[in-house]
């Protein structure tokens, strides 16, 4: 393993007490930088943060050290942390009268629905977290570390997948291809015991540093691909970013799974089963293959088939081949290197591709739950428009939504007394200055944020759903004032009416 700093119980404790009191923490950072030179450093520019950190003072000089990667004079970096353990652990190394950081530790809002946030800190290799001043280096090494190795940190779809977990007091929880351990993070906050597991040792030393110092004991690490490391335990909560990348080799532990087209990310799913507790949910990012002649929409409903478990898959976004070539070249730094070489890989990719018989490739997330149903709910949309963050509360309240729907009949629905869900807004389409409009569109505020359009009844009935009447004497109402018959209505309504619940627009008064 590529030597990375020691992990001192007692020396992180001290590392960790001097961050806070310097209030490198990510709202002193946002404080000290403002939101310009924090929105830059994001897109890779240091310049407005070198211009705010100018002053010398402690906290300026760990954004420097530590995000920045800049060298500073062992006297500032003295005055700030325990600079003679920092050395002698292998968290900076001395050149002269400077010091330099040999990692990225970035201070994280460790936040969790229904808990206050937290201060935290996740360790990663230089220049590998979303906002890294040095950016990835090209190459098959960088910075010394072999490129396949490298540890990467906090980045847009880690802070996705943190916001879509379910987040509940649980026994144990699972972070399965933990990297430099984000999602164990967030889970620890919640769960009495944490496993993360990785095919890469120096991914799991990296988590190890990033619960260390962040203060959290009840995490433990294991080693190995996909579940072999868990063998037949089972989990409350299972969370994975893994290598998803649809690659043509295995370059890179943290992107490429290694195996054929989206077989990793198949195998995840069909494997959750057997490790999930009874009510347990599993969160993962994927990707998945657009194949010619194949509904995608067929290719997930046959990852999930057969395995018991409650499914709703989301598709975010989608890439043609070239585009999503393109991205992971870039990733690589291929498109730094000699013209034939990039054109090589390129075209590599594209064979492979080819092959296949791939036309695109899909990125969503896929929930799963242990809902143990007789005939699990499986729901698979595209949804690329904006959502409402965290997720989680959401998608939990979706999956109670959906065992109250399997458990009523149209009667049942009828006779169930419902309430409109906070946040819900009317809208009027039509001619200006027209009697009656020609749309009602109904629009949710939170969550998936989605509009649906209803009619006269529809809109009628959510007016007044306030949990005081049965659904179905708010139909005898309406079919009363619009002079239609009773009966007939009632039986057109259940429809809409289950609609219009899975989706949260009304919730069931329970």
């Amino acid at each position: 393993m590529t030597s990375s700093p020691a992990l001192d119980p007692g020396r992180l404790a001290k590392l960790r007490e001097a961050l806070l009191a310097a209030s490198y923490t990510a709202d002193g950072c946002l404080d000290l930088l403002g939101p310009t030179g924090y929105a830059a450093l994001a897109r890779s520019e240091a310049v407005p943060a070198l211009r705010a950190t100018r002053g010398g003072s402690s906290l300026e000089t760990l954004v420097r050290l530590f995000l920045l990667q800049q060298p500073v004079p062992y006297a500032a970096a003295a005055a700030a942390l325990p600079v003679e353990d920092c050395l002698m652990d292998g968290w900076l190394t001395r050149d002269g009268e400077s010091v330099r950081a040999t990692v990225d530790v970035r201070p994280y809002a460790n936040e969790v629905a229904g808990l206050p946030s937290a201060d935290a800190w996740v360790v990663s290799d230089l220049g590998c977290a979303v906002g890294g001043a040095g950016g990835i280096a090209s190459g098959e090494t960088a910075r010394g570390v072999a490129r396949k190795d490298l540890v990467l940190g906090v980045g847009g779809a880690s802070t996705t997948l943190a916001n879509l977990a379910v987040r509940r007091p649980v026994r144990a929880a699972l972070d399965l291809g933990s990297g430099s351990g984000v999602q164990a993070l967030h889970a620890a906050r919640h769960a009495q015991r944490v496993t993360a597991t990785d095919l890469n040792p120096r991914a799991l030393h990296f988590t190890r540093l990033t619960l260390a110092l962040s203060g959290f004991e009840n995490v433990e690490v294991a080693e190995g691909s996909l579940f072999e490391p868990v063998a037949d335990r089972t989990f409350d909560l299972i969370v994975s970013n893994p290598p998803f990348v649809i690659s043509p080799g295995s370059r890179f532990v943290y992107r490429d799974g290694g195996m054929a087209g989206d077989d990793l990310c198949r195998n995840l799913v069909r494997g959750a089963a057997a490790h999930l507790e009874p009510g347990g949910y599993c969160h993962l990012l994927a990707n998945w293959q657009h194949v010619k002649g194949e509904d995608w929409h067929d290719r997930l409903a046959g990852w999930v088939a057969g395995t018991g478990l409650d499914a709703w898959v989301v598709q975010r976004e989608v890439q043609d081949v070239a585009q999503y070539a393109e991205l992971w070249l870039r990733d690589g730094g291929d498109h730094r290197g000699p013209g034939p070489d990039y054109q090589a890989r390129y075209d590599e990719w594209l064979d492979t591709f080819e092959a296949a018989g791939v036309e695109g490739i899909g990125f969503g997330w896929i929930t799963l739950r242990a809902g143990g149903a007789a005939r699990p709910t499986v729901r698979i949309e595209e949804w690329p428009h904006p959502v409402e963050q965290p997720l989680g509360p959401h998608i939990e309240s979706w999956f109670a939504r959906q065992d109250f729907l399997r458990a009523h009949d149209d009667a049942a629905l009828l006779a169930a007394r419902y309430v409109l869900a906070d946040e819900v807004v009317q809208e009027q389409v039509g001619p200006p200055g027209a009697e009656d409009p020609e749309h009602v569109i109904l629009r949710h505020n939170r969550g998936m944020r989605r509009a649906t359009k209803v009619d006269t009844v529809g809109a009628g009935f959510v007016g007044v759903c306030d949990g005081t009447l049965t659904a179905g004497e708010i139909v005898d109402a309406i079919a009363h004032l619009l002079g239609e018959d009773r009966v007939v209505l009632r039986d057109r309504v259940p429809e809409s009416l289950r609609l219009l619940t899975e989706q949260g627009f009304v919730e069931p008064v329970l």
